[in-house]
């Protein structure tokens, strides 16, 4: 594949709600600054973000709490790509906070309405199209119809136009249903994800909810943005392809369903069309079977 004919397109599309967006797009977490902690360079990453629409990505996720001393993953995207595109479709996450210190919090419901009017400052918006309630430990946290039910009240406003949870349950899922519609669920997930993952995936097919993995690539190293070594297996399997590892393990998440939508990031070009490139990796019926038993 030559770089004049790579697009997010060949990854196809799914709808968000009424939002037509093309399968794989852009995280915004790696913009803010480098691996070592140094700021990344603010014109670089700028013309990452512009490259990334460039090459048809119409679907980049944010967060107001995405800032380091010198950068704002939100401002970044304000100052690259406003004013925006039509079919551009911005997610962004609200529940946890931090201080200017970088020290975290977590909102109470009565609080998620200055988070959402922070990301609506930041990004220079009067609407956010997607926001997701990002729950802060999937295993032990118990309801969360407050929360959710002040965003669907922030909805009902307009200053929202469409819901999604993170990090979340099966029971999670079911319980902000109830409250107002889904659109998504954006949790950790990849090769060798347990099978409750697999299952929570598959059911969210079956419900028509967009199903959208962080840390497909890097894996259990989270935000290190690297994995461990690599099988052999998933080596073999990329090397059948023509496509690095990482390339496949992104590839790998979007052959799991037409509903699995991708969010890589990163703050190089070169990676940047690597990861678009990814979304038109086919996989076989048995590579896929292989995979899935890592």
């Amino acid at each position: 594949m030559t770089s004049e004919t790579i697009t997010a397109a060949g990854a196809g599309t799914w709808q968000l709600g009424d939002l037509t967006i093309n399968r794989i797009g852009f995280g915004a977490m790696r913009l803010t600054q480098l691996a070592d902690g140094s700021p990344s360079d603010r014109e670089r990453v700028t013309g990452v973000l512009r490259r990334a629409v460039e090459l048809g990505v119409n679907h980049i996720d944010t967060a107001a709490f995405y800032f380091s001393p010198l950068r704002s993953a939100n401002e970044l995207i304000n100052r690259a790509l406003a004013p925006y595109a039509d079919d551009l479709v911005i997610t962004t996450k609200v529940g946890p906070g931090r201080d200017a210190a970088g020290e975290w919090w977590w909102a109470e419901p009565g609080r998620l309405r200055g988070q959402v009017e922070e990301n609506l400052r930041q990004l220079g918006r009067d609407h956010l199209d997607v926001v997701n309630l990002r729950v802060p430990r999937r295993e032990t946290t118990g309801s969360i119809a407050e929360h959710f039910g002040a965003l669907a009240e922030l909805r009902t406003a307009g200053l929202i136009r469409h819901l999604g949870i993170s990090n979340a349950r099966p029971d999670h899922l079911a319980e902000a249903q109830a409250i107002a519609p889904v659109v998504c669920v954006q949790n950790p997930y990849g090769i060798g994800s347990p099978a409750e993952d697999h299952a929570f995936l598959d059911a969210c097919g079956e419900q028509g909810v967009a199903f959208v993995p962080f840390f497909a690539i890097a894996g259990a190293a989270k935000e290190a943005g690297v994995t461990a070594e690599d099988s052999p297996r998933v080596r073999a399997v990329a090397e059948a392809h023509g496509v690095s590892a990482a390339q496949l393990r992104l590839a790998w998440t979007l052959n799991r369903g037409p509903h699995v939508l991708a969010i890589p990031g990163t703050g190089n070009p070169d990676h940047l069309v690597e990861n678009i490139a990814a979304g038109s990796v086919r996989l076989t019926a048995e590579e896929m079977a292989l995979l899935d038993s890592l």
